[in-house]
C-alpha cells in the first residue's frame, strides 16, 4: 500500500513541476525588449484613437486620448518583434476643474514591429485587434494560454487618469465625471 501512495505522490510531484515550468516559461516577457518597443506601440494606439471619441464632438471640452499597453507575449526574430498586448485607451477632457471621462476601450491586440534605423527604435508594421464580435477562440488562437489567462483580469484606469490629470494641469485628487 505504501508503494502505491509513494507512486501516486511522485507522479503528482512530476505533474506539478512540469506545470510550474510551463507557466514560468510562458510568462517570460523580456523587460528590456518591451521597454524598447512600448513607445512605438503606445504612440500607435493614441494615433489610432484620435477622432473616434465621444468628447471630440463637444466644443466645450478639450479632449485627448491616453493609452497604455501591457505585454502578454513578446517574441523577437532578428529586427522584427511580435507583441501580443492588452491595450487600454481612454479619452479624457477637462471642464470646470474636473477630469471628464468621455470614452474608452480595452482591446487585446497583436502588433508586429521592426527596427527603425540604427538608434534601436521600432516602428509598427502591422496590427491585428480582436474583432468586436469575437469569441474566446480569437484570443486562444493569437495568444499563449498564460496570456489568455491574464486577459481575464482586465486593466485599471488609474495610470491613465493620473496622466490625464497631469496633462490638463489638474491636482491629483481632481474629481472624475462622465462626458
Amino acid at each position: 500500500m505504501s508503494v502505491r501512495i509513494w507512486g501516486t505522490g511522485a507522479g503528482a510531484l512530476v505533474v506539478l513541476v512540469a506545470a510550474g515550468a510551463w507557466a514560468r516559461g510562458s510568462s517570460a516577457v523580456d523587460p528590456g525588449l518591451w521597454a524598447r518597443v512600448r513607445p512605438a506601440v503606445e504612440a500607435r494606439l493614441v494615433a489610432q484613437s484620435a477622432g473616434t471619441g465621444a468628447g471630440e464632438s463637444e466644443p466645450a471640452l478639450r479632449t485627448r486620448w491616453f493609452c497604455r499597453a501591457e505585454a502578454l507575449d513578446l517574441e523577437q526574430n532578428g529586427d522584427r518583434v511580435r507583441a501580443g498586448v492588452d491595450s487600454l485607451c481612454e479619452e479624457y477632457g477637462v471642464h470646470a476643474g474636473a477630469l471628464v471621462f468621455c470614452s474608452g476601450a480595452e482591446t487585446p491586440q497583436v502588433i508586429r514591429l521592426e527596427r527603425d534605423g540604427p538608434d534601436g527604435g521600432y516602428r509598427v508594421v502591422s496590427q491585428e485587434e480582436q474583432p468586436e464580435d469575437a469569441d474566446a477562440g480569437w484570443n486562444a488562437s493569437h495568444f499563449s494560454p498564460y496570456a489568455v489567462s491574464r486577459l481575464d483580469r482586465g486593466m485599471g484606469s488609474g495610470a491613465l487618469r493620473s496622466a490625464a490629470r497631469s496633462h490638463f494641469g489638474l491636482p491629483p485628487d481632481a474629481p472624475v465625471r462622465d462626458c
